[in-house]
């Protein structure tokens, strides 16, 4: 009786284990094909066919929605090799690897259908969608209390959205006064504002800008972020900074589509000032930081910071921005799934015990050396020639201002960094590890990216250079 009791949980793990064995590959599947079908989209439309509409015009295919479509199926299909080594190394995935999977193809669904939405109420609802498949996700953790994380995660969301939604009433209000019919259309909205803007276009225009800007990671509501993406599994880590960060940036790029010629200082200012204070709070917090993955984190709030500062800029720096965000997709993909290779092998975040990962995890440390160097904006890679860009294009709009503080901050960033992780991978080893071996397989889309990442720095193919030019010029470029 007591053999009876003591076997039958572990003929239970293994059948749940051979029945879900198939889960992970299938996963892989459906991320290939969903990147093949980005490529054939890329392939099938030249530039100067689009924009194409569907969907009685809520859908559009443009430069814009073309070029992530491209940029977050090829990330996702990274994550996706990664998860399934993991799989076959962590018996414990296997107890949810359905429900994390279905979860993870169901927020690649919405965030795709989002890239093309053509109406800002239907991209708005669609964030808010990915939001809600990415809450049990981020539950999934291995911290202390990861569902008291995700709730958090959820409350920061939706309250960033809500002011998002504020702003869509506040825009309906100025048409209201004003006697004009108002669709919120983004080819279609521009007819329905006043080029001498009222109370109300302002407040609905910051209100968007505000939300969606904390949806960035933008401060003063950036909280959620390091927490969540400390706690967070590694693939979702990844799948928020790279993919969910995407969809709210192109939100932020319609807005800018829309109101570029008509408020444009306004946008500057607004952008100018949450720029300033995330590169401010990122350098603080990043001196402060001994967990590699919230560090991590915090670089990801400093990014945007460069980012909204770029924007503020617009004109020159606009080419610039664009190939940063779609660098940081890249590197920020990168250094999470090398973090999770690390948690996995050292089973902690914290930086202490990690002294000589270099010499222990040799691929590992060098993946995450050269991520860490392209997250820095080292040459040869395209974070480098990206924020180049991006201060000259502040050098000739004349803001002297912005141009000192975001090199003293990076500088700041730069130093702190390397400080905290530099002994990290060089140091002489603190503790006797096992490292797994992992297959080439598991490496290639790392390798990948590294190499995506060094071709955007050097030489990129003109079709694609066309194509990141295109979503320049389409906000204020």
């Amino acid at each position: 009786m007591i053999a009876t009791t003591v076997e039958a949980p572990s003929a239970s793990i293994e059948a749940e284990g051979a029945g879900t064995r198939w889960v992970a590959p299938a996963l892989v599947g459906a991320a290939a094909l969903m990147w093949l079908a980005a490529i054939g989209v890329f392939v099938r439309f030249p530039l100067a066919e689009l924009p194409v509409y569907f969907a009685n015009r809520y859908l559009v295919l443009d430069a814009t929605s073309l070029l992530f479509i491209v940029v977050i199926n090829t990330v996702f299909l990274g994550i996706c090799v990664y998860l399934y080594s993991r799989e076959r190394n962590t018996p414990a995935l296997m107890q949810d690897i359905r429900s994390r999977s279905a979860l993870m193809l169901l927020m690649m669904a919405v965030i795709n259908v989002g890239l093309m939405a053509n109406h800002l109420v239907l991209l708005w609802a669609l964030i808010e969608i990915s939001t809600l498949c990415a809450a049990p996700l981020v539950a999934r953790g291995e911290v202390a209390n990861p569902r008291a994380v995700a709730w958090r995660y959820m409350l920061y969301s939706s309250m960033s959205l809500a002011i998002a939604f504020l702003g869509f009433m506040c825009l309906t209000q100025s048409a209201n006064v004003r006697g004009v019919d108002i669709n919120f259309m983004v080819d279609q909205l521009g007819a329905s504002l006043t080029h001498a803007p009222d109370a109300w276009q302002h407040l609905g225009l910051s209100f968007m800008l505000f939300g969606l800007g904390s949806k960035l990671g933008l401060a003063p509501l950036y909280g959620w972020l390091p927490e969540t993406y400390e706690a967070a599994p590694t693939t979702t880590s990844a799948m928020l900074s790279s993919i969910q960060f995407n969809i709210s940036m192109v939100a932020v790029f319609r807005i800018l589509q829309i109101f570029h010629g008509l408020q444009a200082n306004f946008i500057s200012q607004e952008l100018l000032v949450m720029g300033y204070l995330s590169l401010v709070v990122a350098a603080v917090q990043i001196m402060a930081s001994s967990n590699y993955k919230r560090l991590i984190a915090y670089a990801c709030v400093s990014s945007s910071g460069v980012i909204a500062l770029g924007l503020s800029v617009g004109k020159a720096a606009a080419y610039g921005v664009v190939l940063y965000i779609v660098s940081n997709a890249f590197v920020k993909t990168l250094l999470f799934l090398t973090a999770g290779r690390m948690r996995s092998v050292y089973g902690t975040h914290e930086v202490g015990p990690l002294s000589g990962v270099i010499r222990t995890l040799p691929l590992a440390g060098l993946l995450f050396t050269l991520g860490i160097f392209a997250l820095l904006g080292f040459p040869p890679f395209a974070s480098f020639l990206a924020e180049m860009l991006i201060l000259s294009g502040i050098v000739q709009a004349g803001n002297l201002m912005a141009f000192t503080l975001m090199c003293v901050m990076l500088t700041v960033i730069f130093v702190a960094t390397g400080r905290t992780v530099f002994p990290m991978l060089w140091g002489q080893p603190k503790v006797q590890v096992t490292a797994p071996p992992q297959s080439w397989f598991t490496l290639l889309p790392k390798l990948g990216f590294v190499a995506v990442l060094v071709m955007l720095g050097t030489y990129t193919p003109d079709v694609f250079t066309d194509l990141l030019r295109a979503v320049a010029v389409s906000i204020g470029g």
